[in-house]
């Protein structure tokens, strides 16, 4: 199970056929698999990584940092799910150390972003304080490099 999901995470695109050849397994054999592991809610969905900044969508990503009070018999699950529910949020993550949440969100705007921080996200109940901090540039992300662009060797350097 752990090589197909390896598989999966780094290249969902390979086809079964090629999959049960890596893995040793006959092709009806793996697909079973397969369809366990979404049915047991192991793989969650399959998507694409895309660089949006090759493209023309004009966007802006933020890490926000968020410290709250947790909830009697519920810990920090109502509001993580009362967050998380937001389309601009994409990614909500329980940490360890100076805060509690971590959210990566993404708006058309710093100021879209803004917004939905002082207006969506401060007000809810036990929200004790907020940190956003804007993504510049991104270098890595889920284990893939982005390309960085080719230096034009006939630059001058001073």
């Amino acid at each position: 199970m752990k090589q197909i999901l390896q598989l999966l995470e780094e290249n969902a695109r390979l086809t079964t056929e090629q999959m049960a050849v890596m893995c040793n397994l006959d092709e009806e054999e793996l697909k079973n698999k397969i369809k366990q592991l979404e049915d047991d809610g192991v793989i969650l969905g399959y998507k694409a990584l895309i660089d949006w900044d090759k493209t023309d969508r004009e966007y802006v990503s933020a890490v926000i940092e968020l410290k709250v009070a947790p909830q009697r018999d519920r810990g920090f699950d109502r509001i993580a799910e009362k967050i998380y529910n937001y389309p601009e949020v994409q990614s909500v993550h329980l940490m360890s150390g100076g805060y509690d949440l971590m959210l990566i969100i993404e708006g058309k705007t710093m100021r879209e972003v803004a917004y939905f921080v002082a207006y969506k996200l401060a007000p809810i109940e036990d929200v004790v304080s907020t940190a956003t901090h804007f993504v510049l540039k991104k270098y890595k992300d889920k284990g893939v490099i982005y390309k960085m662009p080719e230096k034009d060797e006939r630059e001058c350097v001073l």
